[in-house]
């Protein structure tokens, strides 16, 4: 299987050089971030010019002409995520045209009746949207956007459907266990048998915090409190790192999911970049450190690594990974953006200071 192919199939399996003590040095508690030097290479591309790590540049290849953000390394699928990085994106660069095309798009394809999203869109099936379940990220990420922008930008409705969706994740998106109330990946398909299965990857810290300032009464103060316990919590192996997945019991107990990768790979990368975006450099640490050690030893950083055994994978890690590594350890980022989207996402993504 192609490298690309291995990335794309792992990372959407949605089924209903500084030496480790000085990293320590650099990072403080959970609340704390310490910025940290990030250097671009020069590589250049095939045509002799950088491609600039840009909005600009991730929209000339990534998003069509109809407001569609396409996921180039994955049969050319859409995802509410997908939609919610690029408003992201878009609203951080000031680009208001490309926003309305964006919301426009996913608000006529993917956006249900209460308020949730509609997670993949599949060009040529019938019908394009075949799964009405929704990615709890992607609505995180969409509602973030919208709520920035209609205040930013004095768009009332953008504002008020920013409110519905936030309160749709709250009532359909969450679940208590243990005294916890915790984000669920998706409405349908990840309880059972009194406990259930998370992705620390999904809490966008930025979107979590800017809803608590936008929206104080409405709950997110617990979200984020309870969040913070489950990913200081959901670390294992002997470098402490996030797994992908993770299942919480009913008491509180938590493992790498059964059943699934016990892999830091495609989804975990994104814990230590939300965290180190949301001023939370204490939950990047680990995997700094990780990355750090490697770095330091003149090993190549892998695209994952299991957690339980230490196995790690036979090809390198990402361009967005290299950048998330620059952003939250120090060093040096790649300059080109990728031809891969999600590696191009994260590229951008750990350019953005929220």
């Amino acid at each position: 299987m192609a490298t690309g192919t291995r990335i794309a199939a792992g990372r959407r399996l949605f089924c209903i050089g500084a030496a480790s003590a000085v990293v320590s040095a650099c990072f403080g508690g959970d609340g704390s971030a310490t910025p940290v030097a990030v250097t671009p290479s020069p590589t250049p591309s095939s045509s002799g010019a950088s491609t600039t790590i840009s909005w600009a540049a991730f929209a000339r290849r990534f998003l069509d002409g109809s407001g569609r953000i396409v996921d180039t390394g994955n049969n050319q699928v859409s995802h509410s995520e997908g939609q919610g990085y690029g408003m992201v994106m878009a609203y951080f660069a000031g680009d208001r045209d490309g926003f309305a095309r964006m919301w426009e798009w996913t608000r006529t394809t993917l956006l249900r009746p209460d308020g949730l999203l509609s997670w993949r869109y599949v060009p040529g099936a019938n019908p394009p949207v075949g799964d009405r379940n929704n990615a709890t990220d992607g609505d995180i990420l969409v509602a973030w956007a919208l709520g920035l922008a209609g205040q930013a930008w004095s768009r009332a409705e953008w504002s008020a459907q920013a409110a519905a969706m936030r309160a749709a994740i709250l009532q359909r998106a969450t679940v208590t266990l243990a005294g916890r109330r915790l984000l669920l990946p998706a409405e349908i398909g990840f309880t059972a048998d009194g406990g259930a299965t998370l992705n620390p990857a999904y809490y966008v810290w930025p979107a979590l915090d800017s809803f608590r300032r936008i929206a104080p009464a409405e709950g997110w103060d617990r979200i984020i409190t309870d969040g913070s316990w489950l990913l200081t919590g959901a670390r294992f192996g002997g470098a402490q790192l996030p797994t992908d997945w993770v299942d919480m019991a009913a008491d509180g107990t938590l493992r790498p999911a059964k059943g699934r990768d016990q892999w830091f790979g495609f989804d975990a990368v994104r814990v230590p970049l939300y965290a180190q975006l949301g001023g939370r450099s204490g939950l990047a640490r680990p995997a700094a450190e990780w990355w750090a050690g490697r770095r330091t030893a003149g090993q190549v950083i892998p695209a994952w690594v299991n957690v339980t055994n230490g196995a790690i994978a036979d090809y390198a890690a990402s361009a967005g990974v290299q950048a998330i590594m620059a952003l939250v350890a120090g060093g040096t980022a790649p300059a080109e953006l990728s031809d891969d989207y999600y590696a191009a996402v994260l590229q951008v993504l750990a350019t953005l200071r929220p």
